[in-house]
C-alpha cells in the first residue's frame, strides 16, 4: 500500500516539474523564428499528450509565425488530443496561413490510417465543413473584414473610448 502511494506521488511529482519544462519549449516556439525552433520542437514532441493542453493555452495568444510553430509542434507529436485544437484552429484562425497549416495536418492524419487519431482527424474535418457551410469562421475587422472598423487583432490598445466619464 505505501508502495502504490509513493508511486503515486512520485508521479504528482514529476507532473510538476513537465509544466513549467513544457512551456520553456513553449515559449521558444512563440518568440522566436530561427535555428532554436526545431530542436525545441524535438525537446516539446518527447511530452507527447502531456503538451497539448499548453500549446492550446499558447495558441490564444501568439503571433501568427508562432502559431504556426505549435501546429509544427502538434504534428510532430501525432497525438490525437491535438485534434480539437487543430479543428478550431482550421475554422476560427484570423490568419488564412495559419488556418491552411491547421487543415493540411488535419487532412494528412485523416487518411494516415484507421486509428484513433484517423478517426477524430476525419471527424474534424466533417465538422469544419459544418461550421464553414454555416458561414462560421474567424472575425475579422478593419481591412481584413467590417470596412470601417478598427481592427481587434494584435491592436494594443483598449477598443472604445478614451476615457470614461
Amino acid at each position: 500500500m505505501r508502495g502504490v502511494a509513493f508511486a503515486s506521488l512520485l508521479l504528482l511529482a514529476c507532473e510538476d516539474v513537465n509544466h513549467p519544462d513544457i512551456g520553456d519549449e513553449i515559449n521558444i516556439l512563440v518568440r522566436r523564428n530561427d535555428a532554436l525552433v526545431a530542436p525545441a520542437t524535438e525537446r516539446l514532441a518527447r511530452y507527447r499528450r502531456a503538451a497539448v493542453p499548453q500549446i492550446e493555452t499558447a495558441m490564444h495568444t501568439a503571433a501568427p509565425p508562432g502559431r504556426l510553430h505549435l501546429i509544427a509542434a502538434l504534428d510532430r507529436i501525432g497525438d490525437d488530443e491535438g485534434v480539437p485544437v487543430l479543428r478550431h484552429v482550421t475554422v476560427f484562425d484570423v490568419t488564412a496561413e495559419v488556418r491552411d497549416a491547421a487543415e493540411v495536418v488535419l487532412r494528412r492524419w485523416a487518411t494516415d490510417g484507421s486509428g484513433p487519431r484517423a478517426t477524430r482527424a476525419t471527424a474534424a474535418l466533417a465538422e469544419v465543413a459544418r461550421k464553414r457551410a454555416a458561414g462560421l469562421g474567424p472575425t475579422l475587422f478593419g481591412s481584413a473584414g467590417v470596412p470601417g472598423l478598427p481592427s481587434t487583432v494584435g491592436a494594443p490598445e483598449p477598443l472604445g473610448p478614451a476615457s470614461k466619464p
